[in-house]
């Protein structure tokens, strides 16, 4: 793992809340997907889910009938990345027909049409930016930023001109921390890839050893929670990696989880995994 400069928290620090010794599991539901892979939350209780079909399913994280709606994709195609905006409103990308979009009001929207490149991971900043991670046709990577149907920015290259991103059509997420640094889990590169909200890189996070199954990590979901934190799904060692800002490892959240993938968290701090194969999200409490 290599780390470069510190980085400025954004705006006033939230109140100091520390790891729990065990991380604690709260509650699970189960989904109905034959795989089920994203998960973004729209409230404290209330969990938009995506996996590999066309809907996206709105769940209550704490009822027993827990599914509340479900919304079809515009094109019929699986969503590859969801997320929330800042006025509450459900984003997600369709790769097969290289679009963002948005649902207002049970309505879709095309946001964002590209050419010659395919979006993967989406999120929303704290600013209301949309960022994107995608992948070109002759598989470059690149994260823009778009306010709107504008692009505002592009990040691409290091201060050598050399990648930041593996090149390749696999897995990759993205969130913004507190401090405005970019979060790219970069599955192929066996990393995850921080640039701070200019696009010049921080540091890049390689797993820690000894890890809970012995294997290189492969990171899927990525967020962040009101300490800084970063924390990335490592599906290949069924854990959750907890790093700090500047990338330095704190501990593995590792409790009998099943192949997670996609991972948000709620404005008290409690982390959603989507675990693949079980098709379940579960709710899990790791800080004080």
């Amino acid at each position: 793992m290599k780390t470069t400069q510190k980085s400025p928290e954004a705006g006033s620090s939230p109140p100091v809340k520390q790891l729990l010794d065990e991380p604690e599991t709260v509650t699970s539901i189960g989904t109905g997907y034959r795989s089920l892979y994203n998960v973004t939350c729209l409230s404290d209780e209330e969990i938009w889910t995506s996996g590999n079909d066309n809907l996206m399913k709105l769940f209550n994280i704490n009822q027993e009938e827990s599914l509340l709606k479900s919304i079809t994709t515009k094109s019929g195609n699986w969503t590859y990345s969801i997320a929330v905006t800042k006025s509450g409103d459900l984003v997600y990308t369709d790769l097969d027909d290289t679009s963002v979009n948005i649902v207002k009001n049970e309505k879709i929207e095309e946001v964002i049409r590209l050419q010659n490149w395919g979006p993967r991971g989406v999120c929303s900043t704290s600013s209301g930016d949309l960022l994107v991670i995608m992948v070109s046709d002759d598989k470059q990577s690149k994260v823009a930023r778009y306010s709107g149907i504008i692009e505002k920015q592009t990040i691409q290259f290091d201060d050598k001109g050399k990648p930041l991103f593996s090149s390749g059509g696999y897995i990759r997420h993205i969130t913004e921390n507190r401090n405005l640094d970019i979060c790219v889990s970069d599955s192929e590169a066996k990393a995850v890839v921080v640039v701070n909200q200019a696009g010049k890189l921080r540091f890049r996070y390689t797993g820690h050893t000894p890890a809970p199954k012995n294997k290189p990590i492969s990171p899927q979901g990525i967020t962040t929670d009101s300490q800084s934190h970063i924390l990335t799904a490592d599906y290949s060692n069924e854990c959750v990696h907890i790093i700090d800002q500047d990338g330095q490892f704190l501990r593995y959240i590792d409790c009998g989880l099943s192949r997670p993938w996609g991972l948000c968290t709620d404005t008290n701090d409690n982390l959603f995994v989507a675990q693949r194969y079980i098709k379940k999200v579960t709710k899990i409490k790791y800080l004080q």
